[in-house]
Formats: C-alpha cells, sequence, structure tokens
C-alpha cells in the first residue's frame, strides 16, 4: 500500500459496517484514522478496531471534514442525503446501497469482473446489490469464454441480508415455534422461523426490487444489455451466506468439464464440485469466507447450450463489505 487514508463508515454500527471495520483490520488496510457514523440512535455506541474502543459518531453534514476514503452502508435515502456531500470535500466513497447503482456517470464495480470501469468515477463508486455480485463472479469467466444469452436464478438469501435485528428476530422466532410459543413478527412480512418468504416490495410487474435489481445491475457490470435475465429471489431461515440456483444459456457448447476448468482457475472462485462425495457449496461452510463457491455444475439437456450452476458466498463479506474493500485496495495500488 502507498498512502495511508482517514476513513468513514456510514453505518458503522450495522451488520455490513462492522464487517467493514473487521475486514480493513484483517487484511491490513491502511487507515492513518477511522471514524465510525451512525444515526442518532446509535451514536455513542462503543467499537472495537486494532483492539482499541472507539465511539460511533453520529453522521452529519460536516462528517466528511478532513476525511479522504468513506464507505457507505446506511440505506440509500441515507447515501442519497449524505454522500453528495463527502464528495463536494474531497471524498472518495464507495457506496454499498442502491442509491447510485444505475446512475449513468457511477461505475458498479465488481474488482474480478469490471475493475476498468472504476477509473470512470467522479467520486462515488457503487458497489452492486450482494446477490448480483457472486453470481457475476461465478458467470464472467464463461460469459468471456463462450458468451451468455439468458439466465435464469432463484436465490436462497439468509437474513443477515436484511440487517444484524433480522438475525435476532429469526433466533426468537425459531424459539418461540419450538416451544410453542406465538411467533412476533415484526421485520419480516411473513413468519421466517421455518419458512421461505419474499421479503421485498413488489412492482406493477408483479417483480420484486430485488428480482430487478439483478437484472439490472447484471447487465451494467457485463456491459451488455442483450442478455435475458429471469430473477426469482427468496429468503430462507439462515443467518448468513446466500445461495443461488443459476440456469444460463451459453453463446457456444459449453460441456460441464470445459466449464469446470474455466471456474477452477478464476479470480475469487473456489470450486466445491464433487456431489458424489457431497461435497458441494453450502453456506455454512461460506459463511466467515471470502471466496465465492461455485458447483453442481452440470448440463441442462432442456436446451442446445444450457448450463446450471450453484453458488453460495458470504454475503456480509464478498456481497458487500470485502467487494468495497477490495476496490479501495486495487485503486490505492494503483497510484504506486
Amino acid at each position: 500500500m502507498s498512502t495511508s487514508y482517514r476513513v468513514a463508515i456510514v453505518g458503522a454500527t450495522g451488520a455490513v459496517g462492522n464487517t467493514i471495520m473487521s475486514i480493513l483490520e484483517e487484511r491490513a488496510f491502511p487507515v492513518a484514522s477511522l471514524k465510525p457514523l451512525s444515526s442518532h440512535r446509535s451514536a455513542g455506541e462503543i467499537l472495537t478496531f486494532k483492539d482499541e474502543p472507539i465511539v460511533a459518531e453520529e453522521l452529519t453534514h460536516n462528517s466528511f471534514d478532513g476525511i479522504d476514503l468513506v464507505f457507505a452502508s446506511a440505506g440509500a435515502s441515507v447515501s442519497r442525503e449524505f454522500i453528495p456531500t463527502a464528495v463536494e470535500k474531497g471524498c472518495l466513497v464507495i457506496d454499498n446501497t442502491s442509491a447510485f447503482r444505475m446512475d449513468t456517470d457511477t461505475p458498479l464495480i465488481v474488482p474480478e469482473v469490471n475493475m476498468h470501469a472504476a477509473i470512470k468515477h467522479k467520486g462515488i463508486i457503487a458497489n452492486p446489490n450482494c446477490s448480483t455480485i457472486q453470481m457475476v463472479v461465478a458467470l464472467k469467466p464463461i460469459y468471456d469464454a463462450a458468451g451468455i444469452n439468458r439466465i435464469v436464478v432463484s436465490t436462497y438469501q439468509s437474513v443477515s441480508g436484511k440487517s444484524g435485528a433480522a438475525i435476532v428476530e429469526l433466533i426468537d422466532q425459531t424459539v418461540s415455534a419450538l416451544e410453542g410459543r406465538p411467533i412476533k413478527q415484526e421485520l419480516f412480512p411473513h413468519q421466517m422461523a421455518f419458512n421461505v418468504a419474499f421479503d421485498w416490495p413488489f412492482s406493477e410487474s408483479g417483480d420484486s426490487e430485488e428480482e430487478i435489481k439483478m437484472a439490472n445491475e447484471t447487465r451494467k457490470i457485463l456491459a451488455d444489455d442483450s442478455i435475458g435475465i429471469s430473477a426469482t429471489t427468496v429468503r430462507v431461515p439462515v443467518f448468513f451466506a446466500h445461495a443461488e440456483s443459476i440456469n444460463i444459456e451459453t453463446g457456444r457448447k459449453l460441456k460441464a468439464d470445459e466449464a469446470r476448468e474455466i471456474l477452477a482457475g478464476a479470480p475469487g472462485v473456489t470450486l466445491v464440485d464433487e456431489p458424489l462425495n457431497r461435497e458441494y457449496p453450502l453456506p455454512v461452510n461460506a459463511a466467515g469466507e471470502d471466496a465465492v463457491y461455485v458447483g453442481r455444475i452440470r448440463e441442462d439437456t432442456s436446451i442446445e447450450n444450457g448450463l446450471n450452476l450453484w453458488v453460495v458466498a458470504d454475503n456480509l463479506r464478498k456481497g458487500a463489505a470485502l467487494n468495497a474493500i477490495q476496490i479501495a485496495e486495487i485503486l490505492d495500488r494503483s497510484r504506486v
């Protein structure tokens, strides 16, 4: 690393913000100073960075004075209000919300896929949706080798993708269900314990916001509006790591063995594909890890150029915090 950065984390007390702090420390990112920022409600909370206590400060428009780099993960409305101020004050912002992802002037970046597009930034670089990130990391090597005409994806998304409080609610619901007590339902639109649910607002088309995000973001990241994409996103009672069943139609025939060979050497991908030995990606194994795990690779014989894949990754790490930090690391190295 060539420079030390004065870093601020917007949403530092949330699940993603906490993970950003942990990964900055794990990867020895050159932090000259760290300012954790939160809502008025969470201001004053004691956090830990490099074994030292650090107090979360209330986010205001004055919070970015003397800051070089901002990681934002407090929700789209917060980013829309405060991030333009950070840019005006000379900060580089890596934003983990949906606020700027589809803006023409804002690059939407996954380092293994389209880091070259980051150089066009005007102060803001957007982090994609967690489900989009793991999918494009797995599909980009195949896209480069054979092209992709169509993607059909179904997700199995953990509750940590909603919030840290959602984890607590799932625990409480599970205990209540096992003890035969009434289940309290506050954050989820339906009971989450022992259930799967649709957990995002729906549009008039019948697609959920999450499904629309996956389609639009994938096309933008791959810079290919011709890809047909159909997504169905589902919340499952798992604490950490999202899973995805992905069916693709490639431009040319790609046999399963060739796809395995391509993915075995792909950046950010770990191949786990020995189903006869019960070895395939599982959320319990991906939780806390940085890789995108791919397995169950097999040809779909119902179409001419079809492939099926099973993709699992930790949504708080590669799906959010790690992806943002990798962007910052690569930009830092490019300054050498």
